[in-house]
C-alpha cells in the first residue's frame, strides 16, 4: 500500500510544502524508521524531535532548514477533515433560523 506523506520544510524566510512516498503493508501505519528512511532518500538527514506532532530536526550543522513537520498522511482511504474557514463562511451566508416570508 502506498502512503503519501504531506510535509512542510521550514526555511529561514519561507515554508515549502512537499510530499514523499512510503510503501507499507496493508493496514500498517508508518513508523519512525519509515519516515527517517523516506527523508534520507530525499536528502534530509533528520532525527525525530516531537513524536506526537511528527516534527523532525536536522542532524547536520549548517542545514538550510530548521525543521520538517508532517502535516498529514494519505493512504487513499476516505477521511474527513473539517474545513473551519468554509464552515465559518457558510455560517455567515446562510440564515441562522427559518422564518416565514
Amino acid at each position: 500500500m502506498e502512503c503519501i506523506v504531506h510535509f512542510e520544510v521550514h526555511h529561514l524566510h519561507e515554508i515549502k510544502e512537499l510530499r514523499g512516498l512510503i510503501f507499507l503493508e496493508e493496514g500498517q501505519t508508518p513508523s519512525e524508521i519509515d519516515f527517517l528512511t523516506m527523508f534520507e532518500e530525499m536528502g534530509y538527514k533528520l532525527r525525530l524531535e516531537d513524536k506526537e506532532n511528527l516534527v523532525f530536526t536536522p542532524v547536520e550543522p549548517g542545514a538550510n532548514y530548521s525543521k520538517i513537520r508532517v502535516k498529514r498522511l494519505d493512504t487513499g482511504e476516505k477521511s474527513y477533515k473539517e474545513d473551519k474557514e468554509l464552515r465559518s463562511l457558510l455560517g455567515n451566508l446562510l440564515p441562522g433560523e427559518s422564518r416565514p416570508l
